[in-house]
């Protein structure tokens, strides 16, 4: 089976956080964050194909942002505004289709979640999406805030645990956990060679 197999009409593909400073070499890499490009691209593709909407988060940091340990934060700077660190890596297939949402700009808090105060909900009701499928960085982190939100609002989800890498064993093994016990189907492509 192909990702084209299994996307249908009201789907929609949400690409967390596939930014430089994630990745080998990055202010703040993922193990192998980077192998999550080509699994994620075979997505994209896919729903292109089929009309999917595909949807893709960044963190936008302002300096000084309250999550940098100078500001007492647990995470050196990263994916600060206007930054290499911050682009999109340069392999992910990021059309001109692509609905772009910018995160993590404010001051006073931290937004992992691709829903917290960005309006995404509303934007998936308006494309009349129901169920999203979900992968990037880091999985026991913003990958997932997103799904548990995206329960929360009542979205059915799909993580693609291929098109996912977590900072470390222990928070990939909780992460999963938390989100089989929100609701999310995990789906294991590694069979399929996705």
């Amino acid at each position: 089976m192909r990702p084209r197999d299994y996307l249908q009409q009201g789907d929609g593909l949400v690409v967390v956080d596939v930014q430089n400073d994630f990745c080998p070499g990055g202010a703040l890499a993922i193990e192998n964050g980077d192998q999550v490009v080509p699994v994620l691209n075979k997505w994209i593709q896919a729903a292109l194909d089929k009309d999917i909407p595909v949807y893709a988060s960044r963190d936008w940091h302002p300096e000084g942002h309250v999550s940098f340990q100078s500001e007492g934060g647990p995470y050196p700077p990263h994916c600060r505004q206007d930054s290499p660190g911050a682009e999109f890596h340069p392999d992910l297939m990021l059309l001109k289709t692509v609905v772009k949402i910018t995160k993590g700009t404010r001051f006073d808090q931290d937004q992992n979640s691709v829903f917290d105060q960005t309006g995404f909900q509303k934007r998936l009701q308006r494309d009349r999406v129901g169920r999203i499928w979900v992968g990037g960085l880091a999985q026991d982190i913003c990958v997932l805030a997103t799904v548990l939100d995206a329960r929360a609002y009542g979205f059915e989800v799909e993580l693609l645990l291929t098109a996912t890498r977590a900072v470390s064993p222990e928070g990939s093994r909780q992460a999963l956990d938390k989100m089989r016990q929100a609701g999310a189907d995990i789906v294991d492509g590694s069979n399929y060679g996705f």
